[in-house]
Parts: C-alpha cells; sequence; structure tokens
C-alpha cells in the first residue's frame, strides 16, 4: 500500500471516529439538558432562591423529586407541610436549621470527590466551610445554634454494613473543632474502657454543653451522654441508635434494631429518660433508617424511600403513644427540621 493511500485510509478512518464522538456528545448532550430542565414536580412558592426568604414556623428539608430542583434545600409552613415549597439556593445531601443557622453536609463530586460541611446564616449567607471525612449521614444543630454535630462514613455506606465505620464530630459555628468523639473519654456500664472498634454516630443536643449519641463496639449499641467540656461519653441505656432529643428534652426518639429476614430491621421507639421505659412504635412495620426529628413533643418525624421510584423520599409522621398509625406527611422530602423562630 502506497504512502498516499495510507493516508487517505487514515482520514477516512479518523473523519468516521470525530464523526461517531461528536453524535455521542450531542446525544449526552441533549440527554443531559433534558435531564435538567425538569419541570417541578410539587407546587413550589413563587418567591425562590434565596435561603432567607421562607420565615416564620416552617419545616426545612432536602427536596428528592425528580425534577431540576433534586437535591434543594426547600421549606413548607410548619401549619401546611402539603403547602407549596420555597426552595432555596443550597443543595445538600443532609441538613439541618435553627432559627439563626443552617448546617449543610453535601457531597462535591469531580475527578476526586469530596465531603464537606458548610455553615450559613439564615439569610444564606455563608459562615464557615470545613471538610469532613466521609460520606454524609448526619448533622445536627445545638437549640441554642452555637454547635454543630456531623456524622460521615469513612468506611462503607450504611449501617446495616458489616464493618462500616463513622467520623463523628461537634465544632462551634464558625470556629474551632473539637474533634473525633472517638477520643473522648468512655464510660460502659460505671467502667472506662476504649475499645479499639468503637463507633459513634447520631449526635442529638440539650444545650451548648450536653447532647447525646450512639456508641457501636462489641456488636452493641448504647446511648451515651456527652459532656463537652469534660470530654466523657456515658452510657444511659442499651440498643438505641440515632437518638433524637425531644423538645421539653424528657424523651430520646431512636431506631431500635431487630432482625428479620436475615437482615437488620429498624423500628421507631421512644425512651423516657426518667423513667427508662420504652414505647415501640410498633404502628410502623417499615424499615426506618434514619434519625428521627421531633414535630412536637407527641409527634416525630422520618423519611422513608419510595418501592417504585429510586432516589425518591417522604417524609413520613408518627404519634408517640404508640398506636397511631404512620401518615404521609411532606411529599419527596428528606432530612426534615422543624424551625420555630
Amino acid at each position: 500500500m502506497s504512502q498516499r493511500v495510507r493516508w487517505t485510509v487514515f482520514t477516512v478512518i479518523a473523519a468516521a471516529v470525530v464523526a461517531v464522538v461528536t453524535a455521542y456528545a450531542i446525544g449526552a448532550a441533549t440527554t443531559y439538558r433534558r435531564a435538567h430542565d425538569r419541570p417541578p414536580t410539587v407546587e413550589t412558592a413563587p418567591d425562590t432562591g434565596s435561603a432567607g426568604r421562607a420565615t416564620g414556623p416552617r419545616i426545612v428539608f432536602r427536596h428528592t423529586g425528580t425534577d431540576d430542583q433534586n437535591g434543594m434545600i426547600a421549606s413548607v409552613p410548619l401549619d401546611d407541610p402539603s403547602g407549596a415549597r420555597t426552595f432555596t439556593s443550597l443543595n445538600c445531601d443532609r441538613v439541618d436549621a435553627t432559627p439563626q443557622v443552617i448546617s449543610c453536609l453535601r457531597t462535591e463530586r469531580g475527578v476526586i470527590t469530596k465531603y464537606s460541611l458548610t455553615e450559613y446564616a439564615a439569610d444564606g449567607a455563608e459562615i464557615q466551610k470545613v471538610s469532613v471525612p466521609g460520606i454524609p449521614s448526619r448533622t445536627r444543630l445545638s437549640p441554642d445554634s452555637s454547635l454543630v454535630a456531623t456524622t460521615t462514613f469513612v468506611s462503607g455506606h450504611s449501617y446495616m454494613q458489616v464493618g462500616f465505620s463513622t467520623a463523628t464530630e461537634i465544632r462551634d459555628v464558625g470556629g474551632k473543632g473539637y474533634g473525633n468523639l472517638e477520643r473522648f473519654t468512655l464510660v460502659l456500664d460505671g467502667k472506662q474502657v476504649s475499645p479499639r472498634d468503637r463507633n459513634i454516630w447520631g449526635v442529638t443536643f440539650a444545650d451548648d454543653d450536653t447532647f447525646y449519641a450512639t456508641v457501636g463496639t462489641g456488636g452493641e449499641t448504647y446511648l451515651v451522654r456527652g459532656d463537652l467540656a469534660e470530654r466523657t461519653l456515658t452510657s444511659v441505656a442499651e440498643h438505641v441508635e440515632c437518638p433524637s432529643l425531644s423538645p421539653d428534652g424528657t424523651r430520646i426518639a431512636f431506631k431500635q434494631a431487630s432482625e428479620r429476614g436475615g437482615q437488620t430491621w429498624w423500628t421507631p421507639a421512644v425512651l423516657d429518660l426518667a423513667t427508662g421505659k420504652r414505647t415501640v412504635l410498633r404502628a410502623e412495620d417499615r424499615n426506618v433508617d434514619d434519625q428521627i426529628a421531633w414535630l412536637n413533643d407527641h409527634t416525630v418525624l422520618y423519611g422513608l424511600a419510595r418501592d417504585d421510584e429510586v432516589g425518591v423520599t417522604d417524609v413520613w409522621s408518627l404519634g408517640t403513644d404508640g398506636r397511631t398509625r404512620p401518615e404521609l406527611f411532606i411529599q419527596q422530602a428528606w432530612s426534615p427540621t422543624v424551625v420555630r423562630p
């Protein structure tokens, strides 16, 4: 084959490759535009965009609809949870909010995936952004907005996985961190211990010094009371995961583990801190893998994935009397938090 013929063949092949790549790129771009130009799947309030637009008592959450607002933080009025939602400009995997601060845990995808915590003022102004060591799982703010806690997976993606590992940290909002809670002194059943396999997750605050969390070690889980000033974790009860302190500070809502069909199954439950009495909310028979939030002193909220739509979740409400049936509370929502100015 002459050199001229070889060049001709090469040119034809190169042109074909360019045509295929160009067609693929155009198709991918069209698919991307269509995927990111989906109409709203819920009623949207007309005044949107700023993190500080919504005011008054409200429920803040992550929108999970299959539209172009997927992942954005939104809110609905506390007295109208099924009403039009106001969207912010924030995209978060997990969110918590008070009247003064918004805590946003997010995954930043790129050539190298990163994970971060960003603290925002109520008007959306960034207070501080810090890196976190793994996949976002839980975040909570203290009632006075001075502290923020995060839990991330540094190994594994779920509490059901064998060998999962978490990193849980508490920080001053806009300030320093107190380090991984695994470095705190751990007291279980009255004895100081230092197990190498300890995992800590699911912080809930009582005030600017006292908090509760879950410690897992040796195949058991414990509710611990934390003292930030003393840097101690002291066991309060066994078999408590992802605690959430009630508004009146007297009870802990949590997920109680059992085994069903060879896998871990979590049912909502409530622990009275004074008496130790447990009320398992068996009216909810689905698997609730969430850190429960309190709507009020008698009702809790949690997220559940839909069976028929991948990635879509809804927030459900459930009375704590042990008899009330669960009710759909906010559709296409996740990570709810109640804000009362």
